[in-house]
């Protein structure tokens, strides 16, 4: 009974020291990773939401950087969490042999997993909020319901780091993460309801476009912050983003706790 009791802050702790490494190595660099999770993402809302925009009168009854705002905070935080869970900890499994020094301390396989993938959730909702709040001083950021829409934020980059780490399990090398980065992150960029809505797209490819989680992220930031959303569409896009976190999160353990023991 005793050992139960522990078991959970036992967990915990493990998970919250391996998320307090990558901390602290993000931290040495962190003018650098400034420039790509920040910086970035504010030159593509100056570019596409005011240039682009200024030829778009209004975009469903809104103006069209306003409506682009809130895709912009989620595609922001799915690069950045996937992007950490792939090529960062790829280095950290084949090149600096983290993982195998890790496995040598008291820590489990699981704590080592679920601490990665919940620093690249963090990393990924940091960049978002960081950009909102720059974003601020052009006038966004201007509805206490960014609260409640930065934790699907923080849902949606705990699917895409979990996404990233298991795709990082499959591959062999650098070069093999570019293909589910062209064939999958990036169109998600593009056709999820980020630069349109999604009403433009042709039928086959809208509703396949529901299959992919950053079409329920936009859609629940958009609507909490900008044109609304009722429960039972809330409702759908929550479980669908939440469903799919298990099952990745599942998967992923599973191949990474038998390449790290195997």
């Amino acid at each position: 009974m005793k050992l139960e009791a522990t078991r959970l802050p036992t967990f915990a702790n493990g998970v919250l020291q391996v998320w307090k490494r990558s901390y602290l190595q993000f931290k040495r660099f962190w003018l650098m990773n400034f420039f790509w999770i920040v910086l970035e993402p504010l030159l593509l809302l100056l570019a596409i939401g005011y240039g682009l925009g200024s030829f778009i009168s209004d975009m469903k009854g809104v103006a069209y950087v306003d409506f682009f705002f809130p895709a912009l905070l989620c595609m922001t935080s799915m690069f950045v969490s996937f992007f950490e869970s792939t090529y960062g900890n790829f280095a950290k499994m084949t090149y600096q042999r983290t993982y195998s020094t890790m496995i040598l301390t008291s820590l489990e396989p699981k704590q080592i997993i679920v601490g990665e993938i919940l620093w690249a959730t963090c990393k990924g909702t940091f960049s978002a909020i960081s950009v909102a709040l720059i974003a601020s001083f052009f006038g966004h950021l201007n509805s206490f319901l960014y609260i409640p829409a930065f934790l699907v934020i923080f849902l949606s980059s705990f699917v895409f780091a979990t996404m990233g780490l298991l795709i990082m399990s499959m591959v062999k090398s650098f070069d093999g993460i570019i293909y589910p980065t062209s064939g999958l992150i990036v169109p998600m960029s593009l056709f999820c309801g980020t630069y349109f809505p999604l009403e433009q797209l042709p039928s086959v490819i809208k509703y396949f476009t529901y299959l992919l989680p950053l079409t329920h992220s936009v859609a629940l930031v958009r609507g909490m912050t900008l044109t609304g959303i009722n429960w039972w569409q809330f409702s759908l896009h929550l479980l669908f983003l939440i469903g799919l976190s298990s099952v990745l999160l599942r998967w992923t353990v599973d191949r990474i706790t038998k390449k790290l023991i195997l």
